[in-house]
């Protein structure tokens, strides 16, 4: 899939120049949305790891806004691993544009886990067709925070 600009927004596929913007991006949201969830790693761990990591070796993805990004989504196999839309970016349809990338490069489902606290993000989810199935105690991810899977069948 090819760059596409809607509403002078640009989704792509991320480059190794994206990756300090991606995890700024990933920083400000995660903050935003869940102010009261542990962190497992620092600010500077969570660069190291979208530069070292993420832009590099998985399939991410950015909606950029003039240059700058904005939002940004990383793809492994069937799971949408990662989906995190700058805060003053977000109620504009990017999250669902993202959404349907993935949707598009995974035609037979995805699956995706979130934590059970964020609310607006398991919202979200259901708006655009995922339902949730599998809760855990959250003794399985890094947070130790309890998380529900979603799944999206076509």
């Amino acid at each position: 899939m090819r760059a596409v600009k809607i509403n002078d927004i640009v989704i792509r596929r991320a480059a190794g120049s994206d990756a300090a913007e991606v995890a700024e991006v990933w920083l400000r949201s995660f903050t935003a949305a869940l102010p009261g969830v542990r962190r497992a790693h620092t600010d500077d761990e969570v660069r190291a790891w979208i530069r070292e990591v993420v832009v590099p070796g998985q399939e991410t993805w950015v909606a950029a806004a003039g240059g700058s990004v904005v939002a940004m989504m990383v793809r492994e196999g069937n799971d949408l691993d990662q989906l995190y839309v700058d805060p003053a970016w977000q109620g504009r349809g990017i999250g669902g544009r993202l959404v349907d990338v993935a949707k598009e490069r995974s035609p037979s489902g995805l699956t995706l886990w979130t934590f059970q606290v964020n609310e607006a993000a398991r919202r979200f989810y259901e708006r655009h067709g995922f339902v949730a199935g599998e809760r855990t105690d959250g003794q399985r991810n890094e947070e130790r925070e309890p998380d529900v899977r979603y799944e999206w069948r076509p």
